[in-house]
Order: C-alpha cells, then structure tokens, then sequence
C-alpha cells in the first residue's frame, strides 16, 4: 500500500461536483447505501451539519468525503448523529476512510455530538460498535435490504 497525504479540510459548494459523482459510485453498488440519486447541494447541506462535512484532496482532486446528519430534530438528541463516509474507487482500501473519520470525530465532539451511529468494517477499526440490525429497513432493485446499526460513544469528558 502506497503511502498517500491528504488535505482534509470542510466541504463547500465548489466540492459539488465531485461529491455526488464519488456518491453515485457508491449507489451504484448498492450495498452502501439505498438511495438511487444523488440530492442537490443545497438539500445535502441543508440536511447535514456544516460543522462536521470533511473533504479529502489528492492535489486538486477530491478522493474522498464524510459528514454528520442529526438523528433527530428534538434538543435531546442534539448530540447524536449519523455518519457518511465515501471514497472513491480508486481510493478504496489506502486508508482514506480512516484519514477521514478520525478528524470527523474530533469536529464531531469539539461540536459536543456524543453519539455517532454507522455502519460495519471501517467504523469497526475505529471504535464504533454493532447495536443491531434494521430489517427490510429499504427496498432496492426488487429485494429489501437491511441496515446495520452501529454507533461510537465519546469518552471526551463534557461531550
């Protein structure tokens, strides 16, 4: 594995183009997620906390990205939140996951988030644990899908 360095910084509109594309790959699989289209910028930003929307930069080249979406919309769980990463394919299985949850986590408790929820292998490797599964939670391509549903506990005190 080669060793590749990044600039992670926030996302912003001018990443729109190579986010969604870096998203549709991952439609495509239809393993990571079950939605079929990538949504405008301004829905995603509207939707996600602009706090903790990280990009990963190869150069110029966007590789990678990862944000926050609120669980809910009630103060009570102001603090909990779920996790998106995507890279893209080329990127895949370097690292570039990581390189990008860790400084997702940091912004994530500097944002007082206590609870990150996910999903399975590189979130696993980062200290997220299984909480169980959502059954035929969605349907694609004629067959349901389940969701796994993981979460990561801050140990920061305060958060």
């Amino acid at each position: 594995m080669k060793t590749i360095k990044f600039i992670i910084e926030l996302i912003g509109p001018e990443d729109w183009e190579a986010v969604p594309a870096i998203y549709l790959e991952r439609i495509a699989t239809g393993h990571t997620t079950i939605e079929t289209e990538a949504p405008p910028w301004e829905r995603r930003s509207n939707s996600h906390r602009p706090d903790c929307r990280l990009v990963a930069r190869d150069g110029e080249q966007v590789v990678g990205w990862v944000d926050l979406s609120p669980v809910s919309s009630r103060p009570v769980y102001s603090g909990v939140a779920e996790v998106s990463v995507y890279v893209a394919a080329h990127f895949r299985r370097q690292g570039t996951g990581r390189l990008l949850l860790d400084p997702l986590v940091s912004a994530s408790e500097s944002a007082g988030v206590w609870t990150l929820q996910a999903s399975i292998d590189l979130h696993s490797a980062c200290g997220f644990r299984t909480v169980g599964t959502r059954e035929r939670i969605g349907g694609l391509k004629d067959y349901w899908r389940d969701t796994v549903l993981m979460e990561r506990r801050s140990e920061a005190p305060g958060v």
